[in-house]
């Protein structure tokens, strides 16, 4: 037997049940790659300017964690996430189910970067021989090794692995040389007074590439294909809004992450070289959208490279098709 409090319970349960979809928020959560930074500007911009909520989205932004958020995407603990084109490409080929949706990045942000004074370094065939300061990843041995080799040296160098800790060693002369985001480490440098010189990986045999992205898995684009259009789209006009408007957009990932983002004068800086040198969006104004030759030509270079392999770790005998590993069909749609 109900009483009358269950009854009236049961009674307002139901009218929910029966409002329609619209009505409700849907949730969407994506995890982050790192911890927050200007690469994820939109997000912050998107939530607090009320893009999300007017598509009708409750939005998580998870912090980031020791579980790449490809994986964590992959395995539907995370609708969306950022990665980048390499753990993109290496997760997918081995059977993780990610699909690119949003180019954070229209181009290149890391280099190779050296102490100014360095008088022995001039060109990238100089690096033979010398200590690089790394992080761990096929993808690194494979990029420097084609730099030098590009530049007519024969690619061998010692190679220790030191995660972020590169560049105090950098500063310290325990390594010679070590790879950075400009757009973020080496905007910080030079703020700093820190001289140094770099090498762009473009300029010697590496194709330029979509070097952050956001991704999901064709599960939750197949199951959500609404909200997946909707999030993309938000997140496009919070991008856009950072470029338009940099100084608010800073102010206003700095208010959501105060407790980590203590220096202001960077995330400006930042920001304005994302803005200046077209990383963001294009000059002729792409922005969430990614380029078929850039997607296939990285693609190809890391297949080229035996850093394709599948579930079992063995390299790929045959290049995949890469046209199956992004979509613009949401970031096209304005």
């Amino acid at each position: 037997m109900f009483n009358r409090r269950q009854i009236i319970a049961f009674a307002m349960t139901a009218s929910f049940a029966a409002m329609p979809a619209f009505a409700q928020n849907t949730p969407v959560s994506i995890a982050l790659d790192w911890t927050p930074n200007t690469n994820h500007i939109g997000l912050f911009v998107a939530q607090a300017e009320g893009y999300y909520a007017q598509a009708g989205l409750d939005v998580t932004i998870l912090p980031y964690s020791d579980t790449a958020a490809g994986t964590l995407v992959a395995n539907r603990v995370a609708d969306f996430g950022i990665m980048g084109s390499v753990s993109l490409y290496t997760q997918r080929t081995a059977g993780a189910d990610l699909v690119a949706t949003f180019a954070i990045m229209q181009t290149e942000t890391g280099r190779v970067v050296f102490n100014a004074d360095r008088t022995d370094i001039q060109r990238p065939a100089d690096l033979d021989g010398l200590t690089y300061g790394g992080f761990g990843s096929n993808w690194e041995t494979a990029l420097i090794n084609t730099m030098i080799r590009h530049d007519g040296g024969k690619g061998e160098f010692e190679t220790i692995t030191l995660g972020t800790s590169a560049y105090e060693a950098l500063a310290n002369g325990a390594v010679d040389f070590t790879l950075e985001v400009y757009t973020w480490e080496g905007v910080k440098a030079e703020l700093e007074g820190v001289a140094q010189r770099a090498f762009r990986y473009a300029d010697f045999g590496v194709p330029d590439e979509h070097t952050t992205l956001i991704g999901s898995s064709q599960a939750y684009l197949d199951a959500n294909p609404d909200a997946a259009a909707a999030f993309i789209v938000a997140t496009k006009r919070g991008y856009a809004f950072a470029v338009d408007h940099p100084e608010r957009a800073a102010d206003i990932i700095i208010a959501a992450n105060a407790d980590v983002l203590t220096d202001r004068a960077l995330i400006i800086a930042s920001l304005k070289t994302l803005v200046d040198g077209n990383y963001l969006r294009t000059a002729d104004g792409a922005l969430g959208t990614f380029d078929p030759a850039k997607m296939e030509a990285i693609g190809a270079f890391m297949f080229q490279a035996g850093m394709l392999k599948d579930g079992n770790g063995t390299p790929l005998s045959k290049a995949p098709d890469f046209s199956t590993y992004y979509t613009n069909t949401y970031a096209a749609t304005e």
